[in-house]
């Protein structure tokens, strides 16, 4: 075994007691987590997470323990489902024909190459287009198209306060 290999495998050894880089590489995961959650392209939720729960282990779990960390991850769940939920729940509360709801994820995926007119167009533009192609009612694919965009509106919403609530939990779970 190299000279390096055995001072990290010692016990003891400094390596293994400075929990600075890991908390640091934590830190950077949940900032990038936290940008994630406004651009669909990063998976913001499950870095959060992983964030936690490396500056937990970190720790060697001292300060953050299982329970807590459940309760992250139940949040983290809900994150994850809310988003989901709410744009279904969008479209179906204006009358949005199931063509809709599928050109609204097209038209989401497309947005996502487009920028940031792509992410706010993009539903929308495909929610109508999917409604046109259901019924050829323009005013109805109109309707459909500001449903789903609400939807999602509201969804990423509530994704960016469950996640700041993930972060919340860890802090006060650390502090106090």
């Amino acid at each position: 075994m190299s000279k390096a290999l055995a001072f990290c495998a010692r016990p003891g050894g400094a390596a293994l007691n400075d929990p600075t880089p890991l908390l640091f590489l934590a830190a950077l995961l949940v900032v990038v987590g936290l940008v994630g959650t406004l651009m669909p392209a990063i998976p913001g939720v499950p870095l959060i997470f992983g964030g936690l729960l490396l500056a937990a282990w970190a720790e060697h779990f001292q300060y953050v323990g299982a329970w807590t960390l459940v309760a992250i991850g139940v949040l983290a769940l809900l994150a994850w489902g809310v988003e989901l939920l709410a744009t279904g729940l969008g479209a179906k509360r204006f009358g949005a024909s199931r063509m809709a709801v599928a050109g609204a994820v097209i038209g989401t995926l497309v947005g996502l190459f487009l920028g940031i007119p792509g992410l706010i167009l993009g539903p929308f533009l495909g929610a109508a287009a999917g409604e046109l192609l259901a019924r050829r009612d323009l005013l109805q694919a109109g309707r459909a198209g500001v449903g789903t965009w609400l939807g999602l509106v509201v969804g990423a919403a509530l994704k960016i306060a469950l996640s700041f609530a993930m972060v919340a939990v860890f802090l006060a779970a650390r502090i106090f």
